[in-house]
Order: structure tokens, then sequence, then C-alpha cells
């Protein structure tokens, strides 16, 4: 198994556009092994930090399996603008596609797919307009995609950077300020857990900086 620190901005997977992506790296990442890793689970394009990769078929299907029965616990850290008034808590919000044409776009639908999320607030400051924001930390229960994005917007407090779902515009923006902060996998049933954590990128540490001051 390997556990890669993703940069924001690069996708995992080739897309119709083309473009530069972490699937194009691979062959970089054998470390002395016939084959080069393949990729476990997924991350989006602009969320950075951590992203499990199996060296070989036979770790690639354990690891495929312990996500598969939601055994393995992701922890992110996201900037939201606004924030809860609560100091934790649990979103319980159903997710579906929203619309054919835009398969990845998701909406809170009462017929969509149960999707869970528990999120802690780990500090609280202004932004340098002096809107409030709030640093989260955010457990997906259930694995959607663009879970964390929706539930934070449906409940009013958009993940700063969001192009998608908040407020951010479509181009020079802030970027997304999501990111897989950690990651715990029972890889062995005869040993301790394994957990890896990532550094926060570069676009963030200015707003680290602040909720540490607060």
């Amino acid at each position: 198994m390997l556990v890669i620190n993703k940069p924001a901005c690069l996708p995992v997977h080739p897309g119709p556009k083309g473009g530069d992506t972490l699937f194009h790296h691979l062959d970089a990442l054998r470390f002395g092994l016939p084959r080069k890793p393949e990729i476990a689970h997924r991350l989006d394009k602009d969320t950075s930090g951590c992203l499990v990769l199996g060296r070989h078929p036979k770790a690639l299907r354990r690891i495929g399996k312990l996500f598969h029965d939601d055994r393995i616990d992701k922890t992110y850290w996201a900037v939201v603008e606004g924030g809860p008034e609560d100091e934790n808590g649990e979103i319980n919000l159903p997710l579906a596609p929203k619309s054919p044409d835009r398969g990845w776009w998701m909406k809170v639908d009462p017929d969509g797919q149960p999707s869970k999320t528990l999120w802690r607030v780990m500090g609280r400051s202004q932004n340098p307009e002096g809107q409030p924001i709030t640093l989260l930390e955010l457990k997906p229960v259930t694995g959607r995609t663009h879970q964390l994005r929706v539930h934070c917007s449906a409940m009013g407090w958009p993940i700063h950077g969001d192009t998608i779902y908040g407020t951010a515009p479509r181009f020079d923006g802030p970027g997304l300020h999501l990111h897989a902060r950690s990651i715990t996998i029972p890889l062995y049933p005869s040993k301790p857990t394994i957990t890896i954590s990532a550094p926060p990128p570069e676009h963030m540490a200015a707003y680290f900086k602040q909720f540490e001051a607060g």
C-alpha cells in the first residue's frame, strides 16, 4: 500500500478534456516492484490530501473490500463560509445526481442514496472582508460523490472556493479549501490499524494560521 498527499487541482483519472492526471505518474511510484500501483479510491480534482494506492492486485482487492465495507475512516479539514452555531453534529441528507447530463454533479434528493457526514468545529475566524469563516473537521460515514461539498452547501455554510456548490467564481478563484487530512486503515486483521495524515496545502495555510492565532 502507498498513501500519497495528492496535490489540489490534479485529477486522479483521465477525463474527456485530456491533460495531466495522477494516472499518468503511477509508473514513477513502483519503488522496485515490477507493476505500477493502482488507485484504490478517488478524490475530487480540487481536493488535496491522503489518497490510497494498492501496490499489487492482491493488495488492491483487500483495500477495495475495506472501502466497500466502510471499514476505512477518513477525516477531512474544510474552511467553510459562515459556519454552524453548534460545536459538533451530523448531516443526514440523501444525495442523487443533479441531472443525466451532469452525472457527477449532485443534489439533495429525498429519493437519493442515504448520505451521512459527522462534523466538528475546530476554529472560528474572519476572512479579509470581515465575514465569518469556520474550520471544520468532517468525517464522511458514507462515500457519495461530492458528499462533503453538497452537505456543507445545503447546511448554509459552503466550502470556501467551491465553484459548483459555493460562491467562488468559475475562474481565478481561491481554490477549494477541502483537504483529506487523514485516513485510518485496518490493513491486517492481527495488527494495529494504520493511520496516515497529510499536511494541508499552501492555499489553505494562511487560514490555518488565523485559526491557530484565534
